[in-house]
């Protein structure tokens, strides 16, 4: 268990989580259609579900990370903190708490990835001490 501001507790998610962390997925605009989050949930608790992290202020659900290490870099996905409890460090509390469990399994750097259109999202890993790599995203959807 971790606390940081507001007495937020972060904890692994639970199975039971789901139809909150979907709600708060698609409250943050997070859910696209070419990703059911059913599937991404279902998927992540197969793999590394430790690292599948929830936020809870006040016994609601208001922030998610879900983050992965392959042996070689770490991944970041599914950060999202409710709209109504941004720019308070609630997100930079969630990537602390993921970035600490990955450097203590040996993971000497993490990637994620960011539509180039959402500038605030960008400032925002830029003052967390995330750099461009000026390299191109590729992907091959192979479900």
């Amino acid at each position: 268990m971790h606390h940081g501001p507001p007495q937020l507790t972060i904890r692994p998610f639970h199975v039971k989580d789901e139809a909150e962390v979907i709600r708060l997925w698609e409250h943050c605009e997070l859910v696209v259609p070419q990703n059911d989050p059913g599937d991404d949930i279902a998927r992540k608790l197969k793999v590394q579900p430790e690292l599948f992290l929830v936020g809870i202020l006040q016994g609601r659900i208001i922030t998610t990370i879900m983050a992965g290490y392959e042996g070689h870099r770490g991944w970041i996905n599914y950060l999202a903190v409710a709209p109504e409890h941004r720019r308070k460090g609630i997100g930079r509390t969630m990537m602390e708490a993921v970035e600490k469990k990955l450097c203590r399994m040996g993971c000497p750097k993490i990637n994620l990835q960011v539509r180039e259109t959402n500038s605030t999202v960008i400032e925002f890993y830029k003052r967390l001490g995330y750099l461009s790599d000026h390299v191109i995203g590729l992907g091959k959807r192979l479900i």
